[in-house]
């Protein structure tokens, strides 16, 4: 009988447990409604192909609360895409780079009053590919963050123009009404940008993880080694093997200039352990003043922002200490 009454008590707390979080789900969508106003008066029609994918679901969510009437196309969705797509005012892509073409080359019948944009991380091939199928205006997208952020505030989405932009710039104003902080650049130098910013880090940081795993690294013992800010650089690392490998081999294989580029920094890691192996400092230590200068005053304000980090990073372990 007591073993009973505990599992009657544990599905009631279950259900109160439920009852509150769906209390607090309204809470927030009556107070994100008023702080995130649709830029369209009237309940246009967002459709988004990719929806329940991670960072899909984000915009999708969004676009609900800020009133718009949302629908979402997935793979087993084509069939009934016709009436789907019909008086769409948005179609945004938010599927992998691989499918990303192939995928807008099935939206040649949209409306020429409908705007066509993707949110992938790579902006001239599906940028060109938009401009080709689809005659009304395009954009393209490039949200910097993932789908773990609580809000678009502060968060950057790049934005490439493509054609027609007075008619998209509903579509600008409610990424700003999100608090997002939009940065409009060609999508051939967004592409070259990224490929310092993603491809040469995820590259360097897989090539990391990897020679660690070769060299059998106890990683729990180099953790306890590890002062905050080493922590947090491995941190980093970690937290690149735990999410989608396919993801990351995407974006890393998703132009062949990429590899030109990580073949450059290889050339110049082997000069400078050429620098290490022969022993010369000095001309080690006149390399990395060069790159000091080169760095300029931006290195003394990342020197202050890695500073404001790691203070934040020491008081969360010391809190998690405690509890």
């Amino acid at each position: 009988m007591t073993d009973k009454a505990n599992i009657l008590s544990l599905e009631q707390l279950d259900e109160q447990i439920n009852q509150l979080q769906q209390q607090r789900d309204q809470l927030l969508k009556t107070s994100l409604l008023r702080n995130y106003p649709s830029a369209k008066q009237g309940n246009r029609k967002v459709v988004i192909v990719g929806g329940q994918g991670q960072l899909g679901q984000v915009f999708v969510n969004l676009f609900r609360i800020s009133g718009y009437q949302v629908s979402i196309i997935e793979k087993n969705d084509w069939e009934n895409s016709d009436a789907m797509l019909l008086e769409a005012a948005l179609v945004l892509i938010a599927v992998p780079i691989k499918v990303t073409n192939q995928i807008i080359n099935k939206l040649s019948n949209l409306s020429n009053e409908c705007v066509l944009a993707d949110i992938t991380s790579i902006k001239q091939s599906p940028l060109k590919a938009m401009l080709t199928t689809h005659q009304g205006p395009v954009v393209g997208l490039h949200p910097m963050f993932g789908p773990d952020v609580a809000s678009f505030a502060n968060q950057t989405v790049i934005i490439c123009h493509g054609r027609k932009s007075s008619e998209y710039q509903w579509l600008v104003e409610q990424l700003k009404i999100w608090q997002a902080v939009t940065y409009c650049i060609s999508a051939e130098k967004h592409d070259q940008a990224m490929a310092m910013i993603q491809v040469m880090r995820h590259f360097s940081t897989v090539v990391y993880g990897y020679h660690l795993m070769e060299e059998e690294t106890d990683l729990s013992e180099i953790i306890a080694l590890s002062s905050p800010i080493y922590r947090l650089e491995l941190a980093m690392v970690g937290r690149l093997f735990a999410q989608d490998p396919g993801l990351y081999t995407d974006i890393i294989f998703s132009n062949i200039d990429n590899a030109k580029s990580i073949k450059r920094f290889s050339h110049r890691f082997e000069e400078l352990l050429v620098l290490m192996e022969s022993g010369d400092k000095q001309a080690f230590i006149k390399t990395f003043e060069k790159v000091s200068t080169w760095f300029g005053d931006y290195a003394e304000q990342f020197l202050e922002e890695s500073s404001a980090m790691l203070i934040s990073t020491n008081e969360a372990i010391a809190k998690n200490k405690k509890s």
